[in-house]
């Protein structure tokens, strides 16, 4: 059963970079033709495929976001990160993490439970 819990601090600044970390449990970050990603909520609108990285450490831009977002990831924790700079309070929402076949939202098999993220001064 693979578990996945979401670390992001909940309340950013304007300006600031947006951190968001994912621990994997139950799977490997490396194992061949996964990919984890990065999908969240605003409120009143729908949900917004950001990226991934797959098992070979490749990473996946969604267009809207690609000027703003970078992937990294820690084998030996087995934990994927996304950064998201300059955020606004149009970045405000639910983050969820999760496991995905291909680079595409559709492809979801697995979900995180969640993290509220608010940008305000």
């Amino acid at each position: 059963q693979v578990q996945l819990q979401e670390s992001a601090p909940g309340l950013v600044k304007p300006s600031e970079t947006l951190s968001l970390t994912c621990t994997i449990i139950g799977d490997a970050i490396t194992a061949e033709y996964n990919y984890w990603t990065w999908i969240r909520l605003p409120p009143g609108k729908a949900l917004e495929w950001m990226g991934a990285i797959d098992y070979s450490g490749y990473s996946f831009y969604s267009p809207s976001l690609k000027s703003r977002t970078a992937w990294s990831r820690d084998t030996v924790k087995n934990q994927f990160t996304l950064h998201l700079s300059s955020v606004t309070p149009e970045d405000t929402g639910v983050y969820y993490c999760a496991r995905e076949r291909d680079a595409t939202l559709t492809s979801i098999d697995n979900w995180g439970p969640g993290t509220q993220v608010t940008v305000s001064s």
